[in-house]
């Protein structure tokens, strides 16, 4: 099927429908440029950020909850809100201001839209893997450091025809380049605490000594910041076509109970996001021609249960995604629409897939993959 007509199908599905076929032309041409050529795709993840924030904003029993939230006064003059939609975008202004008016975002259950992981495990490896490669792998039952077996899309897309070495990874969890599996796949992964290497440019050198002097809450995660200024130097030097980041400090603040700094890393990477999307807007080889596809690696349960994830974490499950740019319809928040209808559902093991299909490749694995959003 041509990729316009899977565009404007995608569109009615979403949408519930229109009255004729007339006006599901004009709506979808008004929506976004479907002739628009993909050339470039940031695939970007926000690691544990629950679908509950990023539709309503802060969480009022957390927030009001001596446990996990200190300095309540302070937190709540920057994110509380009297409506969920004021919350959402007191939290994450890019995603409300830009990506909602401009893009798609899938996963409020309020709506009766969701977002689902397949794999059986709701924790991190299994759920990148399933990001990266399009499908679970029930092998996958931890997170140590064990060189994964299966190629992800970013090793499939860097040896095709015109992406050599035009593919590159960011993340701020050291396992990373075991999930790309770096050696194999010759994906650069800058991730952890590594320093960028090679011919360094002066911000790069900097960014190093600066890393190197800055000590980090966890011992295997550094701060979101190294990782988005090492993704944004690689991006003006090296020009990849592909680039992965994905940062870590949402699920890391969880993991410890402290809601004040899981909104605050909510919201800077939020702002991280909308410095890359300026970038590009920006840059003459990147503008117009640029799609951003977002989502997490697994949910968070509920109250006290929202310091963990994992299989017998209730709402662990449940993730969200958000896409803007070129090859996609612009439909905003996807919810029932005025018919009724239910929209369907969307699958974390479709990511790899609607990577490739938006650069104009038809994504194969050993295994049988999830499809794409576009289908």
């Amino acid at each position: 099927m041509p990729s316009r007509l899977l565009l404007l199908v995608f569109t009615l599905l979403l949408m519930g429908g229109c009255s004729s076929p007339e006006e599901a032309v004009t709506t979808a041409d008004s929506a976004t440029a479907l002739g628009d050529p993909v050339e470039n795709v940031f695939l970007i993840t926000l690691d544990g950020l629950r679908w509950e924030e990023v539709f309503t904003g802060a969480d009022p029993w957390l927030l009001n909850n001596n446990d996990y939230t200190n300095n309540r006064e302070e937190v709540a003059s920057r994110f509380w809100r009297d409506t969920p939609e004021a919350r959402r975008e007191a939290l994450m202004p890019f995603f409300w201001d830009v990506i909602a008016d401009e893009g798609t975002l899938w996963g409020n259950r309020h709506l009766g839209s969701t977002g689902e992981v397949t794999n059986g495990e709701v924790f991190s490896y299994p759920g990148y893997n399933e990001i990266l490669t399009g499908f679970a792998d029930e092998t996958i039952v931890s997170n140590d450091k064990v060189p994964n077996r299966n190629e992800t899309v970013l090793e499939w897309v860097n040896g095709q025809p015109g992406f050599e070495g035009r593919v590159a990874a960011f993340g701020s969890w050291d396992v990373f380049p075991y999930i790309v599996n770096e050696e194999r796949s010759g994906v650069p992964v800058n991730a952890g605490f590594d320093s960028a290497e090679g011919e360094l440019t002066e911000k790069e050198a900097w960014l190093n000594e600066l890393q190197a002097q800055t000590p980090s809450p966890w011992t295997a995660v550094r701060l979101d910041v190294f990782t988005h200024h090492y993704a944004l130097e690689t991006l003006k030097s090296d020009r990849p076509r592909l680039v992965y980041i994905s940062y870590g400090e949402t699920d890391d603040f969880a993991h410890d109970g402290d809601y004040r700094h899981y909104l605050d890393a909510a919201y800077r990477t939020d702002a991280f996001i909308r410095d890359l999307w300026t970038w590009v807007q920006n840059d003459p080889g990147y503008a117009g021609k640029t799609t951003f596809l977002i989502t997490t690696d697994h949910g968070r349960g509920e109250q006290d249960r929202w310091v963990g994830h994992g299989a017998d974490w209730k709402g662990s499950e449940a993730i969200w995604v958000a896409a803007l740019g070129p090859g996609f319809p612009h439909v905003g928040e996807v919810g029932i629409a005025v018919s009724g209808e239910v929209p369907a559902p969307v699958y974390q093991n479709q990511m790899a897939a609607t990577v490739a299909e938006l650069l104009g490749l038809d994504y194969t694995n050993r295994l049988p993959i999830g499809g794409s959003l576009l289908d």
